[in-house]
């Protein structure tokens, strides 16, 4: 597959943004395994822990697109 990064980099910010958040709506949809590498698990683990010792550091997908689009 090629894909064309020049029309990409151009968008502003809020625009890549939610391309990647309907990127990853659509990885989380497939049917396809994700290989983690274990790096990815431990960087998980790390902020797993640090929302468990402190739930308030977390916000919502509205609150995220609130901050984005200022």
């Amino acid at each position: 597959m090629s894909i064309d990064l020049t029309e990409l980099r151009s968008l502003p910010v809020e625009e890549k943004l939610r391309l990647v958040e309907m990127l990853w709506d659509d990885i989380g949809a497939a049917n396809e395994p994700v290989v983690l590498h274990s790096w990815h698990v431990t960087e998980a683990s790390r902020r797993s822990a640090e929302w468990k010792s402190d739930p308030s550091i977390a916000i919502d997908r509205d609150e995220l697109w609130r901050r984005v689009d200022g």
